[in-house]
């Protein structure tokens, strides 16, 4: 399946690529943003791609088989620093995280993201871990539903399609895609012509089902653990509710700690870790024209100060 890497030049840009560098990918995908670092790597430079997703680990193991300077650690980018470990690395010069679903998970019907093709239920982006979304719309409560449906999902109608899903099941068990879709349809009583009306509770359904939200949040920390001086973070989101935890992120990361005034920290613990590095940057109309996917995308850059 064809995949066509976001905001591509924009991110090498704000990478500020060092031909004899360590590069990490955090979400490696089919590989578009790794291969473009290699591209601008000298033969000493590397690149460390990570993916919960075994299929996009098979994808990573042929770069590396191609391509000495590259290496695919299957794992979850939370666990960055335990990869980074077991591969001998101290810290690196640039960290890229494309956060969310890649276009070959979305495309895919057989691993159940999707409302638009029918497929099982699933949404685990590493199918070899985890509770499928079927498994848990099996059991839930229509109290905890709702509870996903509008922390994860901000979806209004949350308790109405809640209470749905909970009577449909007594009907039949819920499996595919296409079904628990149209259960969501049908229990909102008004839609957004621009929308499908399952939108925000797939969205949900899949941020809780494999923990993406905690995900971000100790990965950025790993992230500024494992930088070096001058090198930088950039993140890539596609929803509000990852970008406001990014942006919120990086900017307390580059703030000085606040400590007791009446004891002041010393200097060298007082500096902030990051140093937020120009404004969000979002895909222009070329981009759009081609990847109508890329509407939703915000790059928010950051670097390592000299605080240890």
């Amino acid at each position: 399946m064809s995949h066509i890497p976001v905001l591509l030049p924009e991110a090498l840009t704000a990478l500020c690529i060092q031909g004899d560098g360590i590069y990490l990918d955090c979400t490696f995908g089919r590989g578009g943003h790794s291969k473009a670092m290699l591209a601008e790597l000298g033969q000493s430079g590397r690149v460390i791609g990570l993916d919960r997703d075994p299929s996009a680990v098979v994808v990573g193991e042929e770069l590396g088989a191609a391509d000495p300077r590259f290496h695919i650690v299957h794992t979850a980018f939370s666990a960055l620093e335990s990869a980074l470990d077991q591969l001998g690395i101290g810290r690196v010069h640039g960290i890229l995280m494309d956060l969310g679903v890649s276009s070959p998970q979305l495309d895919d019907a057989a691993r159940g993201f999707s409302f638009q093709a029918d497929g099982p239920l699933d949404m685990r982006m590493d199918p070899t871990h985890g509770e499928s979304a079927a498994a848990w719309i099996a059991r839930a409560e229509a109290d905890e539903i709702a509870h996903v449906l509008w922390v994860f999902g901000e979806e209004r109608f949350s308790r109405r399609i809640a209470r749905a899903i909970v009577e449909a099941r007594v009907l039949e068990p819920i499996v595919t895609t296409s079904q628990l879709g149209r259960i969501i349809a049908n229990a909102q009583p008004k839609r957004d012509p621009n929308k499908h009306p399952a939108t925000r509770a797939f969205q949900a359904i899949r941020l809780f089902i494999n923990g993406e939200l905690s995900e971000v949040e100790q990965g950025l920390s790993a992230a500024v653990n494992r930088l070096e001086v001058g090198g930088r973070l950039v993140v890539i989101s596609f929803h509000s509710l990852e970008d406001r935890l990014v942006k919120r992120a990086l900017r307390d990361a580059s703030r000085p700690p606040q400590g007791d005034p009446r004891m002041p920290l010393p200097e060298t613990v007082a500096q902030p870790k990051l140093k937020l590095i120009g404004k969000a940057i979002k895909a222009g109309p070329d981009e759009l024209s081609k990847n109508p996917r890329a509407r939703s995308a915000v790059l928010r850059i950051a670097e390592r100060t000299e605080a240890a």
